[in-house]
Formats: structure tokens, sequence, C-alpha cells
């Protein structure tokens, strides 16, 4: 098995897939970058919750995906913005809408992962992360 170079893309990929897929829920290998991700999606209603599970390597997230009424996910995309080989960073006066405000950006800042409309909110810039809709 190979390392993986960008564990948020493979985050957002195996939340992405299983929610097309009608999972009830999907595990992914924990970090602390990934945890507060999926903070962010339970917070902002795009996951029913999560549950951090301790092993003996590095810990398990599972995801609880929501749906709506006709089964449709609630989640329809993630995107990766920023990426390894190209960041992507957005002053306080330019964070980016997304979808006019029905989806979010996740933004890293100093202090801390923070959706857009607390950066806005604070007035805070930062790197962002990817996109929620």
């Amino acid at each position: 098995m190979s390392a993986i170079t960008d564990p948020v893309a493979d985050l957002l990929t195996r939340i992405r897939n299983a929610s097309r897929a009608g999972h009830e829920q999907v595990e992914i290998p924990g970090s602390r970058l990934k945890l507060e991700i999926v903070k962010i999606l339970a917070q902002e209603k795009f996951v029913r919750g999560y549950q951090f599970i301790q092993d003996d390597k590095q810990g398990i997230i599972r995801v609880f995906l929501k749906y709506g009424g006709k089964r449709e996910p609630v989640l329809t995309n993630l995107q990766r913005v920023s990426k390894p080989g190209l960041r992507v960073y957005a002053p306080a006066d330019r964070i980016p809408r997304v979808m006019n405000g029905m989806g979010i950006a996740i933004l890293t800042t100093h202090r801390g992962l923070l959706p857009d409309r607390e950066c806005r909110r604070q007035r805070i810039g930062g790197e962002v992360i990817c996109h929620v809709w």
C-alpha cells in the first residue's frame, strides 16, 4: 500500500463516494486536521455526526452521512481548493462565497480551521482548504 500524498483530498473523496453510493457511514484514517474538517461538516449540518475511534495507530474517524426525505444526499459535492502543489490563500476581504451562500468554504487560519462565515465575521483570511455544497 502506498502513502497518501494528500490526506485531505482522500478524506473528501471517501465522503463524496460514500454519499453518492448511499452508505450510512464511512470510515477514514484519523488525523487532527481531518477531525477538524469533519467537525465543521457536522456543525454546518452537512453530516449527521462523527465518532473518533481509538486504535493502536492514528485512530479512525467514522462519519455518519445525512440524506434528505427522498434519500438524496445532503452533500452534493466536496471540492479540494488548495492542493499540496498549489496553495490557495484568501485575504479577509476576498473569502469566496460558495454557491451564493448555499455552501461553505473551509479555511485554515491562525485561529484554526473555520468556516467562511466565521472568517468574515472575525475579519481573518487564510488558506482555502475546500468548498462544500
